[in-house]
């Protein structure tokens, strides 16, 4: 079920940063785009991280 083009956040976990991160969620966005997931990622501040999970 769409609404109307919008991202249902499924998941949202705070993480230690890393360098590598961005290069998982790349991984598992182009792995799972075809389940209509989409992975996020923010960085807040210099040690912390957001990695979100959405339903298209």
């Amino acid at each position: 079920m769409h609404d109307n083009g919008k991202l249902q956040l499924l998941a949202a976990k705070e993480i230690t940063y890393n360098e590598e991160l961005y290069v998982l969620v790349d991984f598992l966005n182009r792995s799972l785009k075809d389940r209509d997931l989409v992975f996020g990622l923010t960085r807040e501040g210099d040690d912390k991280a957001i990695i979100k999970i959405y339903k298209t």
